[in-house]
């Protein structure tokens, strides 16, 4: 390539010569001057809107593909979108889930919260105290004596002949676990 002088390219040579042209030039320029002798222009083709045109497929449409392409290309990029989307979506829905069920967790906590706090307040009262420790533990202040009392149907059936459960019964649970861990049974 010669050196550019001054900052400019040189110019090329267009070759006017009809062998350079090509074959469908070559007849164009040739049928000219036929189509001139006759005074008449040349037929255009006509572009048909009809339903029976429908059947062909087109070039020259977006980017030059036929619309068989172009829905093809279409299918694709849906496709695609379809895909890049999918997996977050997938995610969002899972954590959205998620959310949802701590939200409930949460919700039954705070309730066992509000119920403890309750309970907490009625176990400061000394007198809720002593109820809870005669009612549970049989319990008894100093100086008292307690009684049981049986009623005709609560009593063993079978006389004085029962399981150790059924005569242990009558003891204060404290009474029974001494003696499952001590070994004695009384």
């Amino acid at each position: 390539m010669p050196e550019r002088e001054h900052g400019r390219q040189p110019r090329r040579r267009q070759d006017t010569s009809s062998q350079r042209r090509g074959p469908d030039r070559a007849r164009r320029a040739a049928a000219k001057p036929a189509a001139a002798e006759q005074d008449q222009p040349a037929p255009r083709p006509r572009r048909s809107t009809s339903r029976q045109d429908t059947g062909r497929t087109r070039t020259g449409g977006a980017f030059g593909l036929s619309a068989t392409r172009q829905a093809a290309v279409l299918a694709m990029v849906v496709c695609a979108l379809a895909l890049s989307i999918a997996v977050p979506l997938r995610t969002y829905l899972t954590q959205h889930a998620q959310v949802q069920q701590e939200l409930a967790q949460q919700a039954k906590l705070q309730q066992q919260a509000e119920q403890l706090e309750q309970r907490k307040q009625q176990l400061a009262d000394p007198a809720q105290i002593q109820a809870e420790a005669r009612s549970r533990l049989g319990m008894v202040m100093p100086g008292e004596t307690p009684y049981t009392v049986q009623l005709p149907g609560d009593g063993q059936q079978g006389g004085q002949h029962g399981s150790p459960q059924q005569q242990a019964s009558g003891r204060p649970w404290f009474d029974q676990l001494w003696d499952s861990i001590t070994g004695s049974g009384s």
